[in-house]
C-alpha cells in the first residue's frame, strides 16, 4: 500500500503528517485568538489575567448548548453544524458575561486587575463543575467523550488510506493528504476564527475606533483631553477580550474534548501575547511555535525515554517549559502599553 511520502528524512506516513499539520492549525488558532483577546484588553489599558477562566466559561457555555441540542431523546437528529453555530453563540455570551466581571471590578471599582483576573480563573471551573453536576448529576464534569467528530466540517469526505495503492497517482495521494488534514480535524470554528483574526487586526490598527482604544492604553489622560471616552473604550476592550476568549475556549475544547478545563491555554496565550509584543503578526507566529510544541509533545512520534515508566507524560510539559523559557528572555525586550493595569482617574488629568 502506498501510504507514504518521500522527504529529506526518509519515508513519512501521509496520514500522520496530515494529522499533525491539521492538529497544528486547530490548536494554534484558538491559542492565537485568546492571545488577541489579551492584546485587545491590554491595548485599552486593562490587564486580563482571567483569560483561562473566560476560556473555561466559553467552553462550558458551548458544550452545555451542544449537549442539550444533540440529546437524541429530546431533539432527535439535530443538524450538527447548526448545533455548533448555536453553541458558538453561547460561548460568545458566556465570554461577554465573564468580561463584565473584569470590567466592572477593574474600571468601575478600580480594583487590582491582577487579583480580579486570578479570581475569575478560580471561579470559572468551580462554576462550570457546579452547574454541570446540578443539571446532569454528580460526576458529569465532561460533557463529551473526546472529540465530537460528528460536528467536524466534513468527516464523511475523508478519503480512507485503503483507497491508496501502488498504482495511485500523485494527485490521489495529495487528495488523500488534504482530506485527512482539513476534513478530519477542522470544525466550523476554524474558518470563523481566521475571519475574526483578520477583522481584529484591521479593527485595532486600521480604524479610528481601534486607534482610540489603543490611545487609552498608552496615555488615557491625553486621549481624554481630545474627547475620547476612556471608560467606554476600556469597556469595549474588555468586552471584546471576553468574547474572543470564550470563542477560543470552545474552539479548543472541540479538538481536545471538554472536562471543565482548558489545560492552561489561557496562560499560554498570555505568553504568546508577550512573545508577540502585543502585535498581531508576531502573535500569530508565536502561536504556531507554541502550538507546534504542544502537537509534537502529544503526537507520540518522540521516542520513549529508556528506563522511565510513563515517559510520554514528561513530553506533555514541553509547551509549559517553553513558556517559562520564552518569558524569561522575551519579557526583557517587551514593550507593554504604558497605562495597562493603571485605573484611570479623570480628576488626575
Amino acid at each position: 500500500m502506498l501510504d507514504f511520502l518521500i522527504s529529506a528524512e526518509g519515508l513519512v506516513p501521509v496520514g500522520q503528517a496530515a494529522s499533525i499539520l491539521g492538529n497544528l492549525i486547530v490548536v494554534a488558532l484558538p491559542l492565537i485568538l485568546v492571545a488577541f483577546a489579551g492584546m485587545t484588553s491590554e491595548r485599552s489599558g486593562v490587564i486580563n489575567l482571567g483569560l483561562e477562566g473566560m476560556m473555561v466559561l466559553g467552553a462550558f457555555g458551548g458544550f452545555f448548548t451542544l449537549k442539550m441540542l444533540t440529546d437524541p431523546v429530546q431533539n432527535g437528529n439535530f443538524p450538527a453544524q447548526l448545533a455548533v453555530f448555536l453553541a458558538l453563540l453561547a460561548a460568545v455570551v458566556m465570554g461577554f458575561l465573564s468580561s463584565l466581571l473584569l470590567s466592572f471590578a477593574s474600571i468601575k471599582l478600580k480594583a487590582n486587575q491582577t487579583i480580579v483576573g486570578t479570581a475569575i480563573n478560580i471561579l470559572a471551573p468551580a462554576f462550570a463543575i457546579l452547574v454541570a453536576w446540578a443539571v446532569f448529576g454528580q460526576g458529569m464534569t465532561a460533557m463529551t467523550d473526546g472529540t465530537p467528530a460528528w460536528c467536524s466540517i466534513g468527516t464523511e469526505l475523508v478519503i480512507s488510506s485503503s483507497t491508496i495503492t501502488e498504482s495511485s497517482s500523485v494527485l490521489d495521494i495529495i487528495a488523500y493528504f488534504l482530506s485527512n488534514m482539513f476534513m478530519q480535524n477542522f470544525f466550523l470554528t476554524t474558518p470563523i476564527i481566521i475571519a475574526i483574526l483578520i477583522f481584529m487586526s484591521l479593527f485595532l490598527f486600521k480604524t479610528k475606533t481601534g486607534l482610540r482604544l489603543r490611545a487609552c492604553g498608552e496615555n488615557p489622560q491625553a486621549a481624554d483631553s481630545v474627547g475620547i471616552k476612556v471608560t467606554r473604550m476600556r469597556y469595549l476592550g474588555t468586552s471584546l477580550s471576553g468574547i474572543l476568549a470564550g470563542i477560543g475556549g470552545f474552539a479548543l475544547c472541540l479538538s481536545i474534548g471538554y472536562e471543565a478545563t482548558v489545560i492552561g491555554f489561557g496562560f499560554l496565550a498570555l505568553a504568546v501575547m508577550i512573545f508577540g509584543n502585543w502585535k498581531p503578526l508576531p502573535i500569530v507566529l508565536g502561536g504556531f511555535v507554541f502550538a507546534f510544541a504542544r502537537v509534537i509533545a502529544n503526537s507520540g512520534i518522540i521516542p520513549q525515554i529508556p528506563g522511565i515508566n510513563h515517559g510520554q507524560e514528561l513530553y506533555y510539559c514541553i509547551p509549559y517549559v517553553l513558556t517559562l523559557i520564552v518569558l524569561i528572555f522575551a519579557s526583557k525586550h517587551s514593550h507593554a502599553p504604558k497605562a495597562e493595569g493603571i485605573p484611570y482617574d479623570k480628576s488626575a488629568r
